[in-house]
């Protein structure tokens, strides 16, 4: 199994087309052609993480932190880090990819883990992203529909949330009248033409729009496909940032403080009071986002967990949701967990991948230490 087939399933998960246009996901270096030996799995790249690759005889790592997110204007690998990392990558055939704000933004990803992990019930995306999607018309014969939207189907068309396989149908008639260069599968050239068609409409993700056309080109009868293509504007429920749902039980401020610092195997966190002595609904979003607390408020959530949370910004929401920084590190790093089940799932299922290990690096750390002054909580 080569890395490539690795980054398909990753993608058919978490597509790259989702991620901030500013990130830089996918192949980081190395080839995507390599034959796989193991896999490992880790929150960000460096040396210790590529020599445990190294030990481990892995020559695929899976990063969710991209090395490179901003050009490299020169590779000096005597002073610059990321330099010295890429020589290192290549010098020992390993390929690093990285699955980012793509991740980030789709269901089970970062938000969702983070979610739970506090075992939160009916979660949801706490925002959808604007519309990535388009929906395709095409007009076709009922002899044909089956064929054509077994395709659309199979090319990924079709999905709303839970649901695939989505499409709606409405019979009507087609006319035309073919010139003397044409081979009309139904009728005859030269003639005006009725026939009884199907007008199919199917959601697709923009992304997928060409090849999707071009794949129902091939079992469609007609010469000239007849086809509309309409971009969206209404949100996609298929991709989202942060999520939202509730506890079992509600809980009082101290008790949901203390259960958030065991779920999260957390020592120390930052937050506010908020204004609700009961918390059951709960928001969301792994890393940092301070910016989508207009929309936990608007959900109705009683408390927001994210990270790298300002000062003013604690300040400006202290009477309206009880606040929580559990740190960046503290709310990514349960997402490596489910990368790992879906990979082990997938390669258990293909003949290719059978021996290729996944292993997680388990000294990812959060590189920010808190100082205690010693005798200071006596």
């Amino acid at each position: 199994m080569t890395c490539g087939e690795i980054f398909k399933y990753i993608e058919n998960w978490a597509p790259k087309e989702i991620a901030w246009n500013k990130d830089n996901v996918g192949l980081q270096v190395g080839s995507a052609e390599r034959e796989v030996k193991n896999i490992l799995l880790s929150l960000d790249l460096n040396m210790r993480v590529v020599d445990e690759a190294v030990k481990k005889n892995c020559n695929l790592i899976i990063t969710h932190h991209p090395l490179l997110f901003n050009p490299l204007k020169k590779i000096d690998t005597a002073h610059d880090i990321k330099s010295q990392l890429i020589e290192k990558l290549l010098k020992n055939d390993i390929t690093l990819y990285s699955a980012h704000t793509n991740l980030d933004f789709t269901k089970d990803g970062v938000s969702f883990e983070l979610a739970k992990r506090l075992k939160l019930k009916n979660i949801q995306f706490l925002t959808n992203l604007n519309s990535l999607q388009s929906k395709i018309i095409i007009f076709v014969p009922a002899s044909h529909l089956e064929d054509v939207a077994s395709v659309i189907f199979e090319n990924g068309g079709g999905i709303i949330g839970e649901y695939s396989n989505c499409s709606f149908r409405t019979e009507g008639t087609g006319t035309f009248k073919g010139s003397e260069k044409t081979s009309p599968a139904l009728g005859q050239k030269l003639v005006y033409e009725k026939v009884d068609e199907v007008k199919l409409e199917v959601l697709v993700n923009s992304w997928k729009v060409n090849k999707i056309i071009s794949e129902v080109k091939k079992v469609h009868p007609y010469e000239e496909m007849a086809y509309d293509v309409y971009p969206l504007e209404n949100k996609d429920i298929n991709y989202g940032i942060g999520a939202v749902g509730e506890l079992e039980t509600p809980l009082s401020k101290e008790d949901f403080l203390n259960y958030v610092s065991e779920s999260l195997s957390l020592k120390n966190f930052r937050y506010t009071t908020g204004r609700k002595n009961k918390i059951r609904k709960v928001a969301v979003c792994g890393g940092s986002g301070s910016e989508y607390i207009p929309n936990a408020v608007a959900a109705g959530a009683d408390a927001y967990i994210t990270a790298d949370v300002k000062y003013h910004t604690f300040f400006d929401y202290n009477d309206s949701i009880l606040l929580i920084d559990a740190g960046h590190y503290e709310t990514e790093i349960f997402s490596l967990d489910e990368i790992k089940r879906r990979l082990n799932e997938f390669l258990t299922k293909e003949k290719s991948g059978s021996k290729i290990k996944v292993f997680k690096y388990n000294v990812n750390y959060n590189p920010i230490n808190f100082f205690n002054k010693p005798g200071a909580n006596s």
